[in-house]
């Protein structure tokens, strides 16, 4: 939901609550003008005027009360854009602020030939982070407008699985040994792309907030009920179970923005659980049963 919508609901309920106040106005002046003159010739009008009074003032109650919720909404979508402002600066000014500096060095000092590996390694990481950032404004762009390319196709689910592992443990400069797999082979129909922005954005999440020394448990099994079950298992500091449906939300990313050591847009998760529910699935959070970390289980129809 956007913000100009979000705002236009709280102003058009005001407006209709503005002309509700006006019409019990009037009708209980013209209850006091009939209720001054001959009660018995009236009484009829009478009636009708106080239980359309009461009617419009019930009205006008329930009008106040979902003024007040749509309001509230409105404010916390404010903030979680403020945030997600506060969070795409700092993901945008990071990587250039590095850049910027390492080629002021080359250019103004003679560097030996390592340093200057280095810093071309540096400089290429900052790169992949804004495209990272880049990409992830893209994919939610699309997601909103429901511009996904592609057709539906029969994907082999835990070869798509593989490949996006390899690819965030690339991208982090992590071995791939900290993703353990126990992947059973299955066909999931959708289309490929979704697919693999379901699995990266869980992958990211799981490599990018795993404990000090990371381990990451990938399975992925199909269900008598005709759809099959993944689970991403981390072993970070875990996720409040108070907190666990918020964190879905678009621009959601829990703590202070300006406090975080980890990078992010907090729009990870709200793209794989959008896609999870358009391909007619399921996801939900738990803790880790052997110890402490975080599971995201996604469960998807698989083709007959």
């Amino acid at each position: 939901m956007s913000l100009r919508r979000s705002i236009r609901q709280p102003i058009t309920l005001a407006i209709v609550m503005i002309v509700l106040l006006v019409a019990l106005t009037v009708g209980w002046v013209l209850l006091n003008v009939f209720g001054a003159q001959d009660r018995p010739r009236s009484a009829g009008l009478y009636w009708v005027l106080l239980s359309v009074g009461t009617t419009v003032a019930v009205l006008l109650l329930v009008g106040v009360v979902l003024y007040l919720v749509l309001s509230v909404k409105a404010i916390n979508l404010t903030r979680r854009q403020s945030n997600f402002i506060d969070s795409v600066t700092h993901e945008l000014k990071s990587p250039i602020a590095s850049m910027k500096l390492y080629l002021q060095t080359l250019n103004r000092r003679e560097v030996d030939h390592q340093q200057q590996a280095n810093f071309y390694r540096f400089m290429l990481e900052d790169i992949e982070r804004l495209d990272r950032l880049i990409n992830q404004l893209l994919d939610a762009a699309r997601l909103d407008s429901e511009r996904i390319d592609g057709e539906a196709e029969d994907v082999a689910l835990a070869d798509l699985i593989k490949e996006c592992g390899g690819a965030v443990c690339m991208s982090y400069r992590v071995p791939e040994s900290v993703v353990h797999w126990d992947l059973e082979p299955c066909t999931v129909r959708a289309r490929r792309v979704e697919l693999q922005l379901i699995f990266r954005n869980l992958l990211d999440n799981a490599v990018k907030y795993a404990g000090a020394e990371p381990r990451v448990d990938v399975s992925l099994k199909p269900g008598p009920d005709g759809r099959v079950t993944t689970q991403v298992a981390d072993n970070g500091g875990g996720i409040p179970p108070k907190l666990r449906r918020k964190i879905f939300g678009r621009f959601v990313r829990l703590g202070m923005e300006l406090e975080r050591e980890k990078q992010g847009t907090g729009l990870g998760l709200y793209i794989a659980r959008t896609l999870v529910h358009r391909l007619r699935g399921r996801i939900r959070v738990r803790d880790r049963a052997d110890g402490p970390g975080t599971v995201f289980e996604v469960q998807l129809p698989t083709t007959p």
